[in-house]
């Protein structure tokens, strides 16, 4: 069984053989841009959504939604490159963030929760299954992590890359299952998001990460109250940026313009977007 399920694509214009030829994997391909969100709409369907269901949905899990959807709307920035060829991916994986603090050593730690799919579930289910997910990799349940967590430990610093570069050539570029060797299956997806909101910074850029080889990062800034136009008024409205860093072999432009389309849409019509609030089941009367 392969590691990720991909077909090739086909018809590959000029330019996206030059980009691919221009740059190898320890070169820079990397591009950057920003896009401002009006986050109003949003955080009242959050609101009424935790109102209504007792769930602490964000924004975060609301990013996991449309994020899904660009992908699933563009299947070519749903891809990877591997033998200097990009191949499409079956299936969307979105990978947050997570931080955690060493049960031995006190430090905080980064690792990661990866939900496929997400175009598919309803924002509730996303809730339950981000909350679970997030909730084991902290409390270092996650075998498939924690192993890959102690394995990293135990390899000697000067060899640190070479293993790196070894374990994304084996399980991308060869496209192997190597979860008999403790390495989780498709562990980063095919878009990176992590909320720097949740450390009070608006804007900032996140280098690609070569041996995941996800083309697409994404990072979510804090909200904040600032000037918008609305029709011919100016108003105080809620606004967040969304910074992008993308690899330029995989996606240009034209890409990012599309994407941002999306994004926009749901975040200037969650309701339309996302559906109804779902409600609370009623409580059953006493004695039943």
């Amino acid at each position: 069984m392969p590691n990720l399920r991909l077909r090739p694509k086909e018809h590959l214009s000029s330019f996206r053989r030059i980009a691919i030829g221009t740059w190898e994997t320890t070169k820079d391909p990397q591009v950057y841009g920003a896009l401002e969100l009006r986050a109003d709409e949003a955080l009242r369907y959050l609101a009424e959504f935790r109102a209504a269901t007792g769930k602490r949905a964000t924004l975060s899990h609301l990013m996991a939604k449309a994020v899904a959807h660009v992908l699933h709307e563009l299947p070519d920035a749903n891809a990877v490159l591997r033998w200097n060829r990009i191949y499409l991916r079956d299936d969307i994986g979105v990978f947050f963030q997570v931080e955690m603090k060493d049960p031995v050593t006190g430090e905080i730690d980064l690792s990661g929760a990866t939900l496929f799919d997400c175009h598919q579930k309803s924002l509730e289910q996303i809730v339950d299954e981000f909350s679970a997910r997030v909730s084991t990799v902290k409390a270092g349940k996650d075998q498939a992590l924690e192993g890959t967590r102690s394995t990293f430990k135990k390899i000697p610093y000067f060899l640190l890359n070479t293993v790196l570069n070894v374990l994304g050539f084996l399980s991308i570029t060869l496209n192997l299952d190597l979860r008999w060797a403790g390495i989780p299956k498709d562990p980063f997806g095919s878009v990176m998001v992590t909320n720097i909101g949740s450390l009070g910074l608006d804007e900032a850029y996140v280098p690609l990460v070569p041996y995941s080889h996800v083309p697409l990062l994404l990072a979510v800034g804090a909200v904040k109250r600032a000037a918008v136009v609305e029709g011919d008024r100016v108003v105080v409205g809620q606004v967040l940026r969304v910074s992008a860093t993308f690899d330029h072999r995989v996606l240009d432009g034209s890409h990012a313009a599309k994407m941002s389309r999306v994004l926009r849409a749901f975040f200037d019509d969650p309701f339309g977007k996302l559906g109804p609030i779902p409600q609370a089941p009623a409580a059953s009367p006493e004695g039943e």
